[in-house]
């Protein structure tokens, strides 16, 4: 491994999960609060902030979620992608499962929950959209986040980093095409250049920009990056909290006539997270990689990266739509959900290990 990915592998490792991370739940409920009083009392400024679009990209809404996903891309390391033939075993179990069973088992769950067994305490106006809403989430596989997780489950680092750096390289190649194919599966209708628009704009665009300005602080050393990083982290997190206000803003009316609709919306997301990371997990003592491979493995299958889903999900559908309120459900439950899961893979190290 080059000294560079080694270097970005340890503090990986090391990082700290932060205030925010630790309690992003507390943070989105706030977020929903605030939202819906500040929608209610105060709608002219919001809807005048809902009408600053061009191109039907709401200008405020793309400035933030730039702000929110740029620091996060930077972190990545994709001098990494080489060492993918360390673990190639836990490698293949994390493609498999991000890119061939999660996606296509979170809309067969969407089709059953959404359209069949929640419809009728659901708008029905809204289902199409709530399905839509989870697959976008589903398709995004988890970028910063599986660092956090990785650590807490004493991950192999250096396999953490170079999965992440795949995935990445793929979502930017493979997130348009899963999305419209399932999508055109449930019957939802999204034109392939808005869509290839939201890709450019949301995953390619961002992308590069990170990694010019990451190999460009690189060149003044480590330090820069970290401080630069610091930052940024700080900014992305106004950016998610402003985003969250301004969708929940907008998503007041719904919430208030119907507050089941946030509970019955996870439970897909629920059962899809410990589906995904339990056959991860299995998968990798199947084929016998070690513990520490298959943790963070399971891991990125269970969880999202829900900032790109949610600008995606605004992008193609707008803010007051039930795909912009489905991905952010999964921002509501991700930090608890995964900490259960994080739990159960340590607990259950013995029983991993005897095979």
């Amino acid at each position: 491994m080059s000294a560079q990915c080694e270097v970005t592998a340890r503090r990986a490792a090391g990082a700290p999960m932060s205030l925010f991370e630790r309690w992003l739940t507390l943070w989105v409920g706030l977020c929903i609060v605030a939202g819906v009083l500040l929608g209610q009392l105060l709608p002219a400024p919001f809807q005048a902030l809902g009408r600053m679009e061009v191109a039907q990209v709401n200008l405020p809404v793309g400035i933030l979620i730039w702000v929110m996903i740029i620091p996060m891309l930077m972190k990545i390391d994709f001098g990494a992608l080489h060492q993918v033939k360390s673990h190639w075993k836990g490698i293949a179990v994390t493609l498999f499962v991000n890119w061939a069973v999660k996606p296509f088992s979170m809309a067969l769950l969407a089709w059953l929950f959404i359209r069949h067994l929640f419809a009728p305490w659901l708008p029905a106006e809204q289902l199409d959209s709530y399905v839509a809403g989870l697959i976008l989430l589903a398709a995004a596989p988890c970028t910063a986040m599986v660092f956090v997780w990785s650590r807490l489950t004493g991950g192999d680092p250096y396999f953490t980093l170079s999965q992440v750096a795949l995935n990445d390289a793929i979502m930017i190649f493979a997130f348009a095409p899963i999305v419209a194919l399932l999508l055109g599966l449930s019957a939802i209708v999204v034109p392939w250049d808005t869509l290839i628009a939201s890709v450019v704009l949301y995953i390619v665009i961002p992308v590069m920009l990170a990694q010019i300005w990451r190999r460009a602080l690189l060149k003044r050393g480590q330090a820069a990056l970290d401080a630069t990083l610091a930052t940024l982290g700080h900014l992305s997190i106004l950016a998610l909290l402003a985003t969250l206000v301004l969708l929940f803003a907008f998503q007041g009316e719904q919430i208030l006539a119907q507050p089941l609709v946030i509970a019955l919306i996870a439970v897909p997301i629920l059962i899809q997270v410990f589906f995904n990371s339990a056959l991860a997990y299995w998968l990798n003592r199947q084929v016998g990689e070690k513990h520490s491979v298959a943790c963070p493995s399971a891991l990125i299958g269970a969880s999202n990266f829900f900032e790109l889903a949610v600008a995606a999900a605004i992008a193609l559908f707008g803010f007051e739509s039930g795909a912009a309120l489905a991905t952010v459900v999964g921002v509501l439950i991700e930090v608890p959900v995964m900490l259960l899961v994080v739990k159960i893979v340590n607990r259950s190290r013995t029983w991993y290990e005897r095979a």
